[in-house]
């Protein structure tokens, strides 16, 4: 089977078995939607017909219904849409189930990216040590982070699981009874979800698909690589936002970040319990059984009575275990041990924390908070600051913010704001006393813009009563394009502080700077925030070297090439010696997590080209750019920024943006806790703007401008300039500029702009939709002559084939979505009823969901 061709392979098990099991889907009788899977096929046809004949989304839906329904009603109509936008939805999960299940058939679980691929590479090469002193100290880093993109209930989960295995088996009677279970479970959430509720549904994926995926990469490693000998270093380790990421969500409370905290340690532990039972039934030799036993008693008292009496931790269940590992080895001739060290790994690797709970605010809020903090200090008479602090300038803040200490007592804050951070800091105390210090040592900056404002973080965290060395990483999180720029300058200033570098020295000499891709692709567009960031890497990387500190990157990635995704790994692997990469670290978010990590193949897989990039980077050739190349990037970047800030301020930028895009709609769905936007204000602020409803609106509306606008610009610069053959030379050359131009390719992919194309004639917007409509044709255009391909995506045939399956499933259900909002825009104009206007306000937020996972990774 794995002999077939990657492609043959994807149409004989994924496209083959959905078509089969989708014919099964649409003859299944459910309560709401009965008639609708005969329906569809005929609505399916004529969007497909309509965009070819270059008809409007409401005349494709017109015509359907004066075709196919005898004179419908209004409410007739509406109510068959919603059961189409039913239907559709539980489509796109059937198609992910048996791409899921077909993921180690598609995919070469032992090829090119894998482990066993990297090792055996290394050993024809006779770079066995080398690969081992890589992984003595390489990591890999997964933060799972909670957006208003990833919206099935566990309900929905676990059909998908199910699903997936019954598929593998084959079991046509199970399958079909899941269908029609899948049919009758709701989706949409009624009430808007906690942020606990989010870390809830994130854990299901801790729990059922890392605990298992992760321990097995290790152990691979260690027999394959290490001989079986001990390893010191996890290799890969797991981070987690939901109920400690303040930034801009203000329904993160200290309760919840304890909370969120404590489910991690009872479901690590759970997963102990269950691990330590089967190993006690294979343990039933003299000694042994005695140590399993006690700690199946200890385990019980913390899973199911939630033991609360701190008495139990890491270190002491693995000195159990080693125990009960000395004694098989030496008295039972090792009968069943490598069962048992499967469980000590997993115990070294996730500790009583399962996930590190990161801690995030952004600066000015931060700002805010800690001036009000130092004038409630100088007005009890607390002598901590100088009276003239505030009117002091930022080095002198800086001086004095190194060597404070203290405890402060948030009872005698004034600002709400204030006490609300004091009391994330004593959580994370909190937090390292119960799970250990790795349940939460992280606290990032974001939009951070100066020295002062890691450094006023840095104060606040030793004003809460941390003894000696303070146990937490503080890291800042440079986004825009002007921060990024400024970043070597700030880690100068704080390298340059005694008292900072000697916190730096005590974690290691390590410091860790997150880079936001998102909010630089926001504000500076696709090439300027990746070759920015690439800049201020290389910038950051040669003054933590010049402090000998070894510099570690986070990445603020989203699941879209317009956010830092698409091929991650290639990316990885294509940077070169200027840049540190002993750890890779990123957040991973919205459907993405269930798209890249959703079952243990996929996240094994996954888990492994991301180390792979890593081995190959260092073990084996790396890229560099040359000044010629630099030259070329740069110059393309340049114009590409300016291209992109010229339409960003555009007068009709944000108008189409409210009012022909999705955009406020993200606000009203169920799907998130986190509001669209920072702050309070009703009016649209772009620099309050998320990316992820900003990259996501233009997503549905099929146009994906955050991945291309701007580079066919930059192209067609040099291509008028007759210089056209040097940037093919640069992208052959380069893995670093050909994985950003394949990236942006996807983007172009997965943009349908016939969807759109009545807006052209549009009296407000029809200018600035063909001035979208151009930079896409010319991206397109000279991204094929630059390739050599006849279509894009050519030399990814599976990954475009997923697309277009994907895309097809949701053609329908796109087509609804603009008929609704152009419903809206001419109700509003008529002066209609607020009933009828909600009622298609209500189906473009319905239809949100299915186009999100769908995509895969839309935003």
């Amino acid at each position: 089977m794995n002999n077939l061709p990657k492609l043959d392979r994807f149409n004989e098990n994924v496209l083959s078995k959905y078509q089969i099991y989708n014919s099964i889907f649409t003859t299944l009788p459910f309560d709401t939607i009965d008639d609708t899977g005969v329906l569809l096929p005929l609505l399916h046809k004529v969007c497909n017909k309509g965009f070819k004949l270059e008809k409007n989304p409401t005349e494709i839906v017109e015509h359907f219904f004066s075709k196919y329904q005898d004179e419908p009603t209004e409410k007739e109509k509406a109510d068959l849409l919603f059961r189409f936008i039913q239907f559709i939805e539980r489509q796109v999960v059937l198609f992910d189930a048996v791409e899921d299940a077909a993921y180690p058939i598609v995919n070469n679980m032992d090829g090119f990216g894998t482990l066993r691929n990297s090792k055996e590479a290394a050993f024809l090469s006779n770079k066995k040590d080398e690969l081992r002193a890589h992984l003595e100290d390489f990591k890999v880093r997964i933060v799972l982070t909670a957006h208003p993109t990833q919206f099935y209930p566990g309900s929905v989960l676990g059909i998908i699981t199910d699903l997936d295995k019954a598929i593998q088996d084959d079991d046509l009677l199970l399958i079909r009874k899941l269908l029609a279970q899948l049919g009758k479970t709701p989706f949409y959430k009624k009430e808007k979800p906690s942020p606990f509720d989010e870390a809830v549904s994130l854990i299901w994926y801790l729990e059922h698909v890392f605990y298992h995926s992760v321990p097995k990469i290790y152990n691979y490693i260690q027999q394959h690589i290490y001989d079986g000998e001990p390893i010191e270093n996890e290799i890969i380790e797991l981070g987690f936002w939901p109920g400690g990421d303040r930034d801009g969500n203000p329904f993160v409370t200290t309760k919840i970040t304890l909370d969120v905290a404590e489910r991690l340690r009872q479901t690590i532990l759970r997963n102990y319990y269950r691990d330590i039972r089967r190993l006690k039934r294979r343990f039933t030799f003299d000694e042994v059984q005695e140590i399993f036993s006690k700690l199946e008693k200890r385990l019980y008292k913390h899973v199911v009575r939630s033991y609360t009496k701190v008495n139990f931790s890491q270190k002491i269940l693995l000195e159990e275990l080693y125990a009960a590992k000395e004694i098989i080895v030496n008295k039972h001739q090792s009968l069943f041990v490598e069962e048992l060290n499967d469980v000590i790994n997993k115990v070294k690797i996730f500790g009583f924390h399962f996930a590190t709970l990161d801690i995030r605010q952004d600066s000015r809020v931060h700002h805010q908070a800690f001036t009000q903090i130092v004038k409630d200090l100088l007005e009890t008479g607390d002598t901590t600051f100088p009276e003239n602090y505030l009117r002091l300038s930022d080095e002198e803040q800086v001086e004095i913010l190194s060597v404070v200490k203290g405890s402060i007592d948030p009872s005698i804050l004034t600002d709400e704001t204030s006490i609300k951070t004091i009391e994330s800091i004593y959580a994370l105390k909190e937090i390292q006393q119960r799970n250990g210090e790795r349940g939460a040592n992280r606290y990032i900056i974001s939009n951070n813009q100066s020295a002062l404002h890691v450094m006023q973080t840095f104060a606040m965290l030793n004003l809460c009563g941390f003894e000696n060395e303070l146990p937490v990483d503080v890291i800042p999180l440079f986004e825009t394009v002007e921060d990024l720029e400024n970043a070597e300058d700030v880690m100068r200033t704080l390298y340059s502080n005694k008292v900072y570098r000697h916190h730096v020295a005590k974690r290691g000499h390590k410091q860790t700077i997150m880079l936001g891709f998102s909010d630089g692709t926001k504000d500076g567009g696709y090439l300027m925030a990746n070759w920015g960031i690439f800049k201020a890497k290389e910038a950051l990387t040669r003054i933590s070297r010049e402090y000998d500190i070894e510099v570690v990157f986070f990445d603020g990635r989203g699941g879209p090439p317009a956010r830092g995704g698409g091929k991650t790994h290639q990316f990885y692997a294509s940077l070169g010696p200027t840049i540190e990469d002993k750890e890779i670290q990123l957040t991973i978010q919205g459907q993405t997590i269930s798209s890249n990590f959703g079952t243990q193949n996929s996240s094994q897989y996954n888990l492994e080209q991301l180390i792979s990039s890593g081995i190959k980077n260092d073990v084996f050739t790396k890229d560099q750019l040359n000044d010629s190349h630099r030259e070329l990037i740069n110059d393309m970047a340049t114009t590409s920024y300016q291209t992109y800030v010229d339409f960003k301020n555009h007068p009709k930028f944000l108008p189409y943006l409210e009012k022909m895009s999705t955009l406020k709609y993200y606000a009203k769905t169920n799907i998130g806790s986190r509001p669209s936007k920072r702050g309070g204000s009703d009016k649209l602020d772009f620099s309050a703007l998320r990316a992820i409803p900003f990259v996501g609106s233009w997503s549905q509306l099929k146009q994906n401008v955050p991945g291309f606008f701007g580079v066919g610009t930059a192209l067609k610069k040099y291509e008028d300039a007759g210089r056209f053959d040097e940037i093919i030379e640069f992208y052959n050359a380069s893995d670093f500029f050909r994985t950003l131009l394949e990236n942006s390719m996807m983007s172009l992919t997965k943009s349908f702009f016939g969807l759109t194309s009545y807006m052209a004639e549009d009296e407000e917007f029809g200018e600035f939709w063909t001035l979208i409509f151009t930079e896409y044709e010319t991206t397109k255009r000279l991204l094929l002559k630059l390739t050599g391909h006849k279509e894009l995506m050519e030399n990814f045939p599976v990954g475009k084939a997923s697309i277009e399956v994907r895309e097809q499933i949701v053609l329908p259900l796109l087509t609804i979505q603009q008929f609704a909002l152009k419903k809206i825009q001419e109700l509003q104009k008529n002066g209609g009823s607020a009933e009828d206007i909600e009622v298609y306000e209500k189906m473009v937020m319905r239809s949100l969901f299915g186009n999100i996972n769908a995509s895969r990774n839309s935003a």
